[in-house]
């Protein structure tokens, strides 16, 4: 019997340039490889059809994602309010296929009596209150402060009552604890990202520098290189490089403040790889205390050490592969005494076997065809 699914994405997942898409799009070519047949529907932002989507998904709809006042609801969060869409939701009643919602963003159809008796399934990527609770604290903006703060209070109310309708398969087991004690969620299994088919390309030995990679247009992103620069590196003298999108004026400034730090604006994907490659440490610290960053497990699979905070790595199972540093001082010792530290083989080899155990595209796509349809 043919196996269809539907998929609702947050936004086009390709190109796979950020986390959550690169979850996305990585899980529909594992599926599609094992025969499941895709139904993906897409929420415009930012973002244009992709013809490269048609090789692994059967149909492909796409929507505008509503924006400014026509998605602003006194009870709905703003993420879920601006994909509501009645012609997606009739779409889906045309057939009794099962229905994945990638991320809480996607998830209004829950709560519509229409779907009462049907399959679904919502992927999170984060517990998205606490993760704009976050954005909250980190913001300067009061603007952007004031939607953060209501975004966060409308979440934690909707996530407490979604955790009750939906079956869920969260990143990280430090995010399903949260579900489970705080929302009493009884319906959550741990399902690990999917990424790309890196293989271990780290290299043994010495690299040149240090290297900050991320968004940063990213609130978060943003603090945690200008937090790097000024906290540590200024104090370090040690060369760091800041790689990453849209960085604002600000942060171009800083980073030309000393001849040891540099920034590079927008790096193609092959140059990014080759950065993380030849940096001899990764540090990433993160201001964000959810989900996991697709980011370190990229500095992982193709870099060196890998230096991060306990808000990284907490619960992601990659603490043994990670050198943890928490306060700027920290961060100063183990960069320093890293710095001289060649790369070993035995810490490559412990990182390999880590990773391909927790991050197999196969046989996660195999678990949760299980899970879905009980085979």
């Amino acid at each position: 019997m043919e196996k269809h699914l539907h998929i609702i994405s947050f936004n086009v997942p390709y190109p796979a340039n950020y986390g959550g898409v690169v979850d996305v799009f990585y899980k529909i070519i594992a599926l599609s490889e094992l025969g499941v047949k895709i139904h993906l529907h897409c929420f415009k932002y930012g973002r244009e059809k992709q013809e490269e989507l048609e090789k692994y998904c059967d149909s492909i709809h796409y929507y505008e994602r509503e924006n400014g006042h026509k998605a602003i609801s006194r009870t709905l969060p703003y993420i879920v309010a601006s994909r509501k869409n009645e012609e997606l939701l009739q779409r889906l009643l045309t057939d009794d296929y099962p229905i994945l919602m990638e991320g809480v963003h996607c998830s209004y159809l829950i709560f519509d009596k229409r779907f009462e008796h049907r399959k679904c399934f919502v992927r999170h990527h984060n517990v998205e209150y606490l993760y704009y609770k976050d954005l909250y604290k980190i913001s300067r903006s009061p603007i952007r402060k004031l939607y953060y703060w209501n975004e966060s209070r409308l979440l934690h109310k909707y996530e407490s009552e979604l955790a009750k309708k939906a079956i869920f398969w969260g990143v990280t087991e430090k995010d399903n604890e949260v579900y489970r004690k705080e929302f009493g969620c009884q319906n959550i299994d741990l399902l690990p990202l999917y990424l790309p088919q890196w293989e271990m390309t780290t290299v043994e030995g010495m690299g040149s520098y240090c290297l900050y990679h991320g968004d940063l247009s990213v609130d978060a992103n943003e603090k945690a290189a200008q937090w790097l620069l000024k906290e540590v590196f200024f104090k370090l003298k040690l060369p760091l490089v800041i790689a990453g999108k849209n960085p604002s004026e600000t942060l171009v400034d800083l980073c030309h403040q000393q001849n040891f730090t540099c920034i590079v604006e927008n790096p193609s994907d092959k140059e990014m790889q080759d950065m993380i490659a030849k940096a001899h440490i990764n540090v990433l610290p993160s201001f964000t205390h959810t989900g996991i960053k697709v980011k370190l497990l990229n500095a992982l699979t193709n870099g060196k050490h890998c230096v991060a905070n306990n808000a990284t790595i907490d619960g992601t199972g990659l603490a043994e592969v990670c050198h943890e540093a928490n306060t700027a001082a920290d961060f100063q010792q183990i960069v320093k005494d890293l710095y001289v530290k060649p790369f070993t083989p035995k810490e490559r080899e412990k990182r390999e076997s880590l990773l391909t155990n927790l991050f197999n595209n196969q046989l996660n796509a195999q678990k949760q065809i299980q899970w879905i349809w009980g085979e």
